[in-house]
């Protein structure tokens, strides 16, 4: 019998049936280690999607209801996400290029140990800039991660099965997200009950544990026999994950170009768009929600109390007595515990919705195409998210719009965990994919920017963020226009 960590079990031969039928022990070991990879590093996006207001208002201080600390949060939320996309595009181009040099299991045990222990840092921030510079070190490892997870189990899998397990491995990343949002709304119920630790940053300690991975990593998994032989060839030892090998070889140029364009139309959408929607929820809530609150406390305390509580004292006037400073801070933090479940009910929908989304698309591509699948993909992510951005107002809404755009937006990610590894040759399988999906990543940091800027054309309006979040959504459409240029792969087997 073989042992779960011999490699030669990663070559057996394709069998009649279901895709399944062809996996062994070992494929599914790789496949898991591959999956538990993306989902921690998954896991740590959206911990930071979540508590970025938190963190904030925690580093940013000052009363939220004026309006230029509000901006100024708003605004600090923007920079730190635009600097975490670059550093996970600059840790994609780094780690794709090594995971081609140094192999696949090697260089997958470094990113997740990376992201693993900057995440946990982040928890000791003071400031916008110490936690801006922590996310960009936990940037690296994130995007690093993905393109050897997905060249790996790209190598390893058996043809049949490969689209399917690959977008089984995007699929299992909502289940990080989701995680994510548990431990958001778990936290916030704490903190609406008197949690006295700041719950942002048990968050990010929490993001730290994935390190343990890394021993798992650096023990059993075995590189892909197709690496071995490219990384042993004479013809190929220098050229491995080379960037001027890449564009010098008139295909794989064409490639890493149309693939880079198709790339951008997703992430940019995801990151700019898509992963608003939780603060949207929260914006859309805050005013009924206060109320609510408010309503809850007056009936305690009475109306002549709470009126005298929320008053702002007058410049030169006595502050706050002890007392009525004790039930501001309580009325305070039950509006901000009770604020922090939609985001989280919005994340866990969305990523319900992309579980189904991204395994859909293993299989629909598989049948029809990965090009018609795109298409089909765009659009509908297109369609799904001005509809949400536009007319997202009650809380049934979440259950409902929500899914639907999480299944259109992340079918995407499928696609290109599918796609890209068929784009490329063993030796540039790695650069090739990172390049795709990360330089995109460089265009995606500056979607931020670009919110600042509808945000302030919009300012006039009650709604700016739905109307900045509906104009960024034309994004998406952008990878129509490379489709018609880049080859089918269905069926075709991988590039050597």
């Amino acid at each position: 019998m073989h042992h779960i960590d011999t490699p030669a079990q990663s070559s057996s031969p394709v069998l009649p049936g279901p895709w399944w039928r062809s996996m062994t022990r070992y494929h599914w070991f790789v496949l898991l280690v591959a999956a538990l990879g993306w989902l921690f590093d998954c896991l740590d996006q959206q911990l930071f999607v979540l508590a970025r207001p938190a963190v904030m208002e925690s580093l940013i201080p000052g009363n939220s209801a004026d309006p230029a600390v509000r901006s100024a949060q708003k605004m600090g939320g923007d920079i730190a996400t635009s600097i975490f996309i670059a550093g996970w595009a600059t840790g994609g181009l780094f780690f794709g290029m090594l995971g081609d040099r140094i192999g696949r299991a090697k260089t997958m045990m470094i990113t997740i140990l990376l992201y693993s222990l900057f995440t946990g840092l982040s928890a000791l921030s003071v400031g916008l800039w110490d936690f801006a510079f922590y996310r960009f070190l936990t940037g690296l490892g994130v995007g690093g991660e993905f393109a050897v997870g997905v060249a790996l189990v790209a190598e390893v899998m058996p043809n049949n099965a490969r689209p399917y397990t690959l977008g089984l491995l995007q699929a299992l990343s909502a289940v990080g997200n989701v995680s994510a949002a548990m431990v958001n709304l778990s936290l916030g119920l704490a903190e609406e009950q008197g949690l006295p630790y700041s719950p942002w940053r048990i968050m990010f300690l929490i993001g730290a544990i994935p390190a343990l991975l890394a021993l798992v990593v650096r023990r059993y998994l075995k590189e892909p026999e197709q690496w071995t032989a490219a990384s042993t060839s004479e013809l190929k030892e220098k050229q491995l994950g080379s960037y001027t090998a890449l564009f010098k070889h008139p295909v794989w140029r064409k490639h890493a170009l149309l693939g880079l364009v198709l790339g951008c139309a997703g992430v940019v959408g995801l990151w700019s768009v898509g992963f608003y929607t939780p603060d949207l929820t929260r914006e859309i809530q805050k005013k009924p929600i206060t109320a609510q609150v408010l309503e809850e406390f007056k009936a305690v305390h009475g109306s002549e109390t709470m009126d005298r509580v929320l008053a702002q004292p007058q410049e030169g006037s006595a502050p706050r007595n002890p007392d009525d400073q004790k039930i501001l801070e309580s009325f305070e933090k039950t509006v901000k515990g009770r604020l922090s479940r939609w985001p989280s009910y919005s994340s866990i929908m969305l990523n319900i919705g992309a579980f189904f989304g991204m395994f859909g698309f293993g299989a629909l591509s598989q049948k029809i195409g990965r090009k018609p699948t795109f298409a089909i993909a765009l659009v509908a992510a297109f369609s799904s998210t001005v509809i949400v951005f536009l007319f997202l107002t009650e809380l049934w809404q979440i259950f409902v719009f929500v899914p639907i755009m999480g299944f259109c937006q992340l079918s995407l990610f499928a696609g290109y965990a599918i796609y890209f590894p068929e784009l490329f040759p063993t030796w540039l399988r790695s650069t090739g994919t990172s390049f795709c999906y990360n330089v995109g990543r460089f265009v995606a940091a500056t979607g931020p920017i670009a919110k600042i800027g509808l945000d302030s054309i919009y300012a006039g309006s009650e709604h700016a963020t739905r109307y900045t979040g509906a104009t960024m959504c034309f994004v998406f459409l952008i990878g129509l226009v490379v489709l018609p240029f880049l080859p089918e792969t269905k069926g075709k087997p991988l590039p050597e």
